[in-house]
């Protein structure tokens, strides 16, 4: 009964808020006030009548922003009274407050973005419809799978190149150049990729995502068609070198996840992304040995022509199929559009930034990463985690070659097809997530004050420690015929998979959760650590397992891994259960719980809006 008469109320208490709003604009109308009706579109008159306004109830706007949820709507406080929808701070709880009263008028939702007389900041509350949040389910699914694509084109870079380096002796265009000396090829091309990542995502949160994306994939083809063609060694490592470093990487691919999703929300758009992002490492040795077996003239050529043909026909299907998807550009067009139909009080949030896009706010946005990397030990920590996991694929990519050609001799084709367990221990990862995420979802909307950014890291509790499992099984099944067979470590490898994606997710997912508007910054480091860390392996892997001890090395490399393992796996339980008190201490998550940004490297104030509008860099 108490529930029907409260539900009265507030039905009462929105039908008069509606008929006061009616009554208002009627008596602007009538005394002549013809501007008030400007913007038929957003039903917001201009913002010089509140100054002429004898009443001050709808005068007083103040925005804020729920700064644990970047990207969501900001708060708006009237000089009266506060109504239901004024209190949301979460994209969740908006749609359930939605569900619950209706959405409320646009007059009701509007945010004071009024820099001077005359000039209204459209904002995503205003042009909703302009945003890519509004997209529906189809065109962002069709978007994400082009994504997919343009990351997995990224990664199949890297990954097939192992293949390639075993061929670089034998080219007469490379004469003298040892095998070993041919991995600084691969190595030089994941470093520079670590820092090319850090160093395009500021340009892509200022001038957006389509054009950033088309340039790197741009310049990658043209570096690679220079890798086809190139003289002598020296200038295939430029190639490869200024390859690397133009390729942009999850800082943009998962920044587009940003742009469409709020933060409660994204969390299957992530699964699907990284899930690209590692099939791209495993795909590309698979695709490498049919060449290296099949080819009859030249396989080099091939993996060169192979890797430009791809990111070709991808960067011709990203420039069809997927538009711009960050906010603060879509806005701006739409607020020219408006300015140009006579609605010449609207701008976009980058046209109201007193100082545009300055040099400074460009090597904030590169050091804060390394910043973080280092004073942060959950960024630190789990980033480790997450880059050896990565190395750890990279030095399988070196090592299965040695290892499986004990059974499958010199036949690339039989061992390119091993890589088929990785891809499969990623795909049975990813779904494996989809039950906690819904749980997650469910207990967000149900009792939402029990779901903490450690609750994300659950599933990873039981799927890490099948890294140690497997690599300490690889190890021992790797001893060749006839003591064991092939299908035993292909098992192993498919164990690690599954706990490298998972370690890869869940990481990439709690940092977003636990800095806010700063996990950009946070994913960043762990960006730099997967990539790095798989450049260096890239040098020492194929003579680790060939020099390490004078009997079963490859058993005694692969133990080394084992036991490395255990020690970078432990910190998970350590922020799972005290997750919660280092953040406590944490310089960073303070700031987000005082609203007010961190000690560090100096930023400008004007930066703060710019960065809660996008957190991306999520790698």
């Amino acid at each position: 009964m108490t529930h029907f008469i409260f539900r009265i109320y507030y039905v009462r208490k929105y039908i008069a808020a509606r008929v006061v709003v009616l009554v208002r604009f009627s008596i602007m109308a009538e005394s002549g006030a013809q501007e008030a009706t400007s913007n038929p579109d957003y039903g917001i008159p201009d913002p010089k009548l509140y100054a002429s306004e004898p009443s001050n109830k709808y005068e007083t706007v103040v925005p804020e922003r729920d700064i644990n949820r970047p990207g969501t709507p900001e708060m708006v406080f009237f000089s009266g009274e506060q109504n239901e929808h004024q209190k949301v701070t979460s994209g969740l709880q908006r749609k359930m407050a939605y569900k619950k009263y209706g959405k409320p008028n646009m007059l009701e939702l509007r945010t004071k973005s009024v820099v001077k007389e005359g000039q209204v900041e459209l904002t995503r509350e205003l042009a909703f419809d302009k945003t890519a949040f509004s997209f529906p389910a189809w065109k962002k699914w069709t978007i994400l799978s082009v994504i997919a694509m343009v990351q997995i084109s990224m990664n199949f870079n890297t990954s097939i190149y192992p293949n390639a380096t075993s061929m670089i002796p034998d080219d007469p265009r490379f004469e003298g150049v040892s095998e070993q000396a041919a991995r600084a090829s691969q190595m030089i091309y994941l470093v520079a990729y670590a820092f090319g990542s850090e160093l395009w995502a500021p340009w892509s949160e200022e001038l957006g995502r389509w054009p950033i994306l088309q340039a790197s994939m741009f310049l990658v083809n043209i570096f690679q068609l220079w890798a086809v063609f190139a003289p002598n060694y020296e200038n295939l490592l430029a190639a490869r070198f200024f390859g690397g470093l133009s390729t942009a990487g999850g800082s943009v691919t998962l920044g587009v996840v940003a742009d469409m999703y709020d933060s409660d929300d994204q969390q299957f758009a992530i699964a699907f992304v990284v899930l690209s992002s590692v099939m791209g490492t495993s795909v590309g040795p698979f695709i490498g040995g049919i060449v290296q077996q099949v080819m009859p003239y030249n396989p080099l050529y091939w993996m060169f022509w192979l890797m430009l043909i791809f990111g070709g026909a991808t960067q011709l299907v990203h420039a069809l199929l997927v538009p711009e998807t960050l906010n603060t550009v879509l806005l701006d067009r739409e607020a020219r559009r408006l300015r140009k139909a006579g609605q010449t009080q609207y701008y976009g949030p980058n046209e109201l930034r007193p100082n545009g896009f300055s040099m400074k706010q460009i090597g904030i946005y590169w050091l804060r990463p390394f910043y973080m990397f280092v004073t942060e030990p959950i960024v630190l920590f789990l980033s480790m985690l997450s880059g050896f996991s990565d190395a750890l694929i990279f030095i399988f990519q070196m090592s299965f070659d040695l290892v499986f050609g004990q059974w499958f001799g010199t036949n690339h084709l039989k061992i390119g097809l091993t890589f088929l367990s990785i891809s499969i221990g990623y795909i049975v990862s990813y779904f494996s997530f989809f039950p906690t995420i819904m749980h997650q979802r469910h207990m967000r909307r149900a009792a939402p004050e029990k779901v903490t950014p450690e609750s994300r890291l659950w599933w990873l509790l039981f799927l890490a420690p099948l890294e140690t499992i497997g690599l300490f099984g690889f190890a021992w099944t790797s001893l060749g015929p006839p003591e064991v067979h092939w299908i035993a470590p292909i098992i192993f490898a498919f164990l690690i998979a599954i706990a490298n994606y998972a370690i890869y997710m869940a990481t990439i997912d709690y940092m977003v959760e636990a800095y806010g508007m700063y996990s950009a910054s946070a994913t960043g480091g762990n960006a730099l650590a997967r990539d790095l860390l798989a450049g260096i392996s890239a040098m020492f892997a194929v003579p680790m397992y060939e020099g390490m001890g004078k009997s079963n090395s490859y058993e005694w490399a692969s133990t080394l891994l084992g036991f490395i393992s255990i020690l970078v796996i432990v910190p998970i339980f350590v922020f799972y259960y005290y997750g919660e008190a280092i953040r406590g201490r944490s310089k960073f998550s303070q700031a987000i719980n005082e609203g007010k940004r961190t000690p560090g490297p100096p930023e400008p104030p004007e930066e703060v809006g710019a960065e809660q509008r996008d957190v991306e860099k999520q790698h």
